[in-house]
């Protein structure tokens, strides 16, 4: 059982959600020795499931029923461990593309979902049994053999992705609406869901769920797959398209049609979810022998008007919520830049290989808000960070959107011929290193290295000049200097911060007014860098 596994599990408990729309009750896949399913087929296309979303919204909200099977509804934890896929039951099983395996209700993994394969305008239900799954000791296999399954927890996507002669997993769909996946030479790390509704608000966080999924019989080599789901939950309903082709980094092209059965107060578009407990930021409050934590490092902003920013991300001791005014952006993502093990120093996990996920509109997304929500953890089996794009205006019941973006998963090369881009940031106490100062603990030192654009062309005398901006407090000095024997420029700041009161602090580099790297972002609170 994956870490990620267990936090979408935890999402999937609290969710209220739609009955399930149908029964998958056959298996479409003779390959693997199943018997012949039953003519259970339907029309099926984006249209028709538009259609069944927007009925269902004009509808009252109807929460699933969770009566598994008393086996099922036994398994713990550790019961769970010891369930597997049968990889001689897998669907499309030889087509030297894309394959299907299903995940096993049970544990947290309550709310069935169902599955059907779609060929040429018409699904047929995936029926899953107990004969696809091998249970391993010390479960009861004879008695678990028998249990009439009313559906599965969801699905995973095998592909060749990293070698012509190995079925890597490549795409994952598991609890509420959330999914993730992997780009060439990637391990999973941060998850997208579907949708984000009353994230971090007084009223508390709904989890809509993915409830149905239909997936396109992929052709014999095939390098695209369609993968169609339903949506529900008590405020609205969504019919999905994701359009998803592997490689170096996977792209997901997502359509997104949503009706609002109730008011929302923050609605949440193309949500990202992920993990940072700790880098050069807050090193010191963790008594950890590595160096980082984290599956991501920084939000990145691409502006309406090509501007970059990059704020980096922070476990506060506080939640913490920032927004940016966008019109029409270009993307945003949650991004891994530290792509050495020796920026994290942990042969388990292997952060460096965390994929980051950019988020591109296909559209005019018109103005708005990205929103960014920071939750203080001491654990990286928690995930506390969350990014997802806010629209204008009110969301009320009655309301509909459409919604087209494009999912990058991987590692992602930014262009460094333009804008230097931030690569380390670290804090400290203020003032002067190695020297007494009683009014060394009144500031707070941040530490900022660039590199790339133009500063591998300057001469260590250049005018560069460090622009720094923040919300409240002093900012006592700053500095810029290239660091010798690297390519690497480094801004270092002194700042008085007020008590108890979150700053915004903003910094680039610049030559005679003319902007030298992407904007440093951050909100940071006096004591952010403690734990009690």
């Amino acid at each position: 059982m994956q870490r990620r596994q267990f936090n979408f599990a935890m999402a999937l408990s609290a969710l209220a959600s739609t009955t399930l729309g149908r029964q998958a009750l056959a298996q479409d896949n003779t390959d693997t020795g199943k018997a012949e399913p039953p003519d259970e087929s339907f029309p099926f296309d984006f249209d028709i499931l538009t259609e069944e979303a927007r009925k269902s919204a004009s509808q009252d909200y109807r929460p699933p029923e969770e009566n598994l099977p008393e086996p099922l509804a036994k398994l713990a934890y550790d019961d769970y461990r010891h369930i597997a896929y049968d990889p001689k039951r897998t669907v499309w099983r030889g087509n030297e593309s894309f394959e299907l395996q299903a995940f096993h209700l049970g544990w947290l993994f309550k709310t069935p979902v169902n599955v059907f394969s779609v060929t040429e305008g018409t699904a047929q239900p995936v029926g899953f049994s107990p004969k696809d799954f091998i249970y391993r000791e010390p479960l009861d296999a004879a008695t678990l053999k028998q249990v009439d399954m009313p559906g599965v927890a969801g699905f995973r996507i095998h592909y060749p992705l990293n070698s012509k002669t190995v079925m890597d997993e490549l795409i994952a769909f598991q609890g509420a609406s959330y999914f993730r996946a992997l780009g060439r030479g990637s391990r999973y790390g941060l998850s997208a869901r579907g949708l984000a509704i009353d994230t971090a608000t007084q009223g508390g966080e709904e989890f809509p769920r993915f409830c149905d999924f239909y997936v396109e019989k992929p052709e014999k080599a095939d390098g695209v797959l369609t993968v169609y789901a339903s949506l529900d939950s008590p405020s609205a309903t969504g019919a999905y398209k994701f359009v998803i082709t592997p490689g170096d980094t996977t792209q997901m092209e997502v359509t997104a049609r949503l009706f609002l059965r109730e008011d929302v107060d923050r609605l949440g578009i193309a949500p990202l979810t992920s993990m940072f407990l700790f880098n050069g930021l807050n090193r010191h409050a963790f008594d950890d022998y590595r160096e980082s934590v984290h599956d991501s490092e920084g939000l990145k902003v691409i502006r309406g008007n090509g501007d970059e920013l990059w704020r980096s991300l922070n476990n506060p001791t506080r939640l913490a919520t920032s927004f940016f005014s966008e019109d029409s952006p270009r993307g945003f993502g949650l991004y891994q830049r530290a792509r050495s093990f020796a920026d994290y120093q942990d042969a388990g996990a292997h952060y460096e290989m965390r994929p980051s996920v950019l988020v591109e509109p296909l559209d005019d997304w018109g103005r708005g808000t990205i929103a960014l929500i920071e939750i203080p953890t001491e654990l990286e089996v928690n995930d506390n960070i969350v990014a997802f794009w806010v629209p204008e205006g009110d969301a009320r019941a009655g309301q509909t959107y459409e919604y087209r973006y494009r999912l990058t998963w991987g590692s992602i090369e930014e262009d460094t011929s333009r804008l230097a881009r931030v690569i380390e940031v670290s804090t400290g106490a203020g003032g002067v290193s190695g020297v007494e100062d009683e009014h060394k603990e009144l500031s707070r030192k941040f530490v900022i290295d660039f590199e790339g654009g133009p500063l591998g062309n300057l001469s260590a005398d250049a005018d560069v000049t460090p622009k720094v901006n923040i919300s409240a407090g002093k900012i006592v000095h700053a500095t810029v200097s290239p660091v010798e024997t690297t390519s690497r420029w480094r801004m270092v700041i002194d700042l008085q911060l007020p008590d108890d009161t979150p700053t915004e602090i903003g910094a680039y580099l610049a030559q005679r007014d003319v902007r030298l790297s992407e904007n440093w972002l951050i909100q940071w609170r006096n004591g952010d860098e403690q734990r009690s």
